[in-house]
């Protein structure tokens, strides 16, 4: 596997463990490496407040901090209703749970998508199809 593809995945799942540790709630992760010129993957969540919404954001970039991965930029941190996250290849939407319905922003990609269950504390490997 080259390098590029093993360093996406590996961010992917730090990204994606990143906000488990907040309980992110509906966690969906699209492969658009093939469809979208800006990023490979769009990692989308939701918090049930405006303050889980900031914890998850905050959680996550100290998560991936601790493993020398600083996002590229961060928008939204005020308010805490979308905090969108962009990590290159992974960019990560944090919506308070009225506003992602509104948006719907995971039905605009027709992409292969990964849904990672309720509950789960940790990922260990992407689904096929996802790397």
């Amino acid at each position: 596997m080259p390098a590029k593809k093993n360093e996406s995945a590996r961010r992917l799942l730090l990204c994606i463990n990143g906000t488990l540790q907040k309980k992110a709630k509906d966690v969906v992760v699209l492969n658009v490496k093939e469809i979208s010129s800006f990023t490979d993957y769009l990692l989308i969540c939701s918090g049930a407040t405006d303050r889980q919404v900031q914890a998850i954001s905050a959680t996550t970039q100290g998560y991936l901090k601790k493993a020398g991965i600083r996002p590229l930029g961060v928008e939204g941190e005020t308010n805490g209703q979308w905090i969108l996250l962009d990590y290159d290849d992974v960019v990560i939407s944090i919506f308070q749970e009225s506003l992602r319905a509104f948006y719907a922003i995971e039905d605009l990609w027709n992409a292969p998508r990964m849904n990672i269950a309720e509950n789960t504390t940790e990922v260990k490997r992407l689904n096929k199809g996802m790397s």
